[in-house]
C-alpha cells in the first residue's frame, strides 16, 4: 500500500469515527514503534521504557530483543498508555494505576471503549454504565472520570497521520541503524 493510499485510508477511518460509526477493526500484526507510541500517548520515551521494564504496559506485538531491535506497540497498548498518563496527571498513585490496568487487561478492545474510569484521587473505580458513574458521584467517590471511548478516539486521531510497521516473522533480524546492520552482517557471516 502506498503512503498516499494509507494516508487516505487513515483519514477515512478518522472521519468515520467522528460520525459515530463503530470502532475500526484492528490488525494484530501492525503496530507502532516506541517514539510513535510516546507521541500518541503524550509520554516521554523514558516513561515508556520504565513502564515496559516494570511490566505496567508492555508491547503486545513485539518486544525489544536486544540492541538494534524496536518494540512494536498495538493500538490497544497505546490506548492503555494514554489512560495511564491521564491517571498519573490527576494524581493517582502508580500502585492504584497498576491495579486498574490489571483489571482492564481482562477486557477485549471493544469492551474497553464502553468503560469509564472514575477516581477520587486515591482509588480508581471501573464503571460500565451511566448508572454506576452516577452512583459513584452521588456517594462522593468519583471526583473525575476518564471515558476510555473518548481516549480511544483521541488516540485514533493522533495515530491516523503516523506511520505503522508490520511485525516480522519470528526469528527475523530487525535492522534499524548502521551499527545494527554491521552487527547483523557479522552474525550472518559467522
Amino acid at each position: 500500500m502506498s503512503d498516499a493510499t494509507a494516508h487516505e485510508a487513515a483519514k477515512q477511518r478518522a472521519q468515520q469515527m467522528l460520525f459515530g460509526d463503530p470502532l475500526p477493526d484492528l490488525d494484530a500484526e501492525t503496530g507502532y514503534r516506541g517514539p510513535i507510541a510516546c507521541r500518541a500517548a503524550g509520554i516521554t520515551y523514558r516513561q515508556l521504557d520504565y513502564w515496559d521494564r516494570t511490566g505496567l504496559v508492555s508491547p503486545t506485538i513485539r518486544n525489544a530483543r536486544g540492541s538494534g531491535s524496536q518494540r512494536l506497540y498495538s493500538f490497544r497498548d497505546i490506548l492503555v498508555l494514554k489512560v495511564v498518563k491521564r491517571l498519573l496527571d490527576t494524581g493517582v498513585s502508580l500502585q492504584q494505576i497498576r491495579l486498574a490496568i490489571s483489571q482492564l487487561q481482562e477486557y477485549g478492545v471493544d469492551d474497553l471503549a464502553q468503560i469509564t474510569l472514575m477516581s477520587d484521587g486515591a482509588s480508581v473505580y471501573e464503571c460500565t454504565s451511566d448508572d454506576e458513574v452516577i452512583d459513584l458521584v452521588r456517594g462522593g467517590q468519583g471526583v473525575f472520570g476518564i471515558a476510555v471511548g473518548r481516549v480511544w478516539r483521541e488516540v485514533e486521531g493522533s495515530l491516523s497521520e503516523l506511520p505503522t510497521e508490520r511485525a516480522e516473522e519470528e526469528g527475523a533480524v530487525v535492522v534499524e541503524d548502521e551499527l545494527a546492520k554491521r552487527r547483523a552482517a557479522k552474525r550472518n557471516a559467522m
